[in-house]
């Protein structure tokens, strides 16, 4: 009896260790797509991650077999839902520091990067990134929409001092 839980105990481990070898990569870059942190300096994005790993190790044996929901579509919707919960807890939350976001996405809400994330870079459909946020898809859509524009046309703010000088045909001293 031994034997065959330590047997049952090692398959697991293994079949969990190889859906991480493949999925990891691609959930932290979403984590870190989320939290628009850099890449190389994203402990936020790191810690996402390691929650919604464990939670589907947590769950791993209903999430294998026919009948089983996919375990990349478990951790994503971990990491997208523990986000979501994290980014309202954090708004407004006197004495908590709030590392500042960079890159292209930087400029989004929370809840914008995570609508876009998931409907562009994940792939996720309307219907179900609405489902998952308790949103209605026609919101889901708007915010979509309205996020994709700020990222593909950012506002345009003062030219840097040496683009003014050169374009008014003077040199900046």
């Amino acid at each position: 009896m031994r034997e065959r839980h330590a047997s049952r105990d090692a398959r697991r481990a293994e079949e969990f260790r190889a859906f991480v070898a493949g999925a990891a990569g691609r959930l932290l870059h979403t984590a870190t797509l989320l939290t628009a942190e850099a890449p190389g300096d994203n402990p936020r994005a790191r810690r996402l991650l390691t929650l919604a790993l464990a939670h589907t190790y947590a769950r791993w044996d209903g999430l294998r077999g026919e009948d089983g929901e996919d375990p990349y579509d478990r951790a994503r919707r971990y990491l997208a839902i523990r986000f979501a919960h994290e980014a309202r807890g954090r708004r407004g939350a006197p004495g908590r520091a709030r590392p500042r976001p960079r890159g292209p996405l930087a400029r989004l809400t929370a809840r914008e990067r995570l609508i876009l994330v998931l409907r562009l870079y994940e792939g996720v459909a309307e219907e179900q990134t609405a489902a998952l946020l308790g949103l209605p898809g026609e919101h889901v859509r708007t915010v979509c929409d309205r996020a994709a524009a700020t990222v593909l046309h950012p506002p345009r703010g003062p030219a840097p001092a040496a683009e003014r000088g050169t374009a008014a045909g003077t040199a900046v001293s």
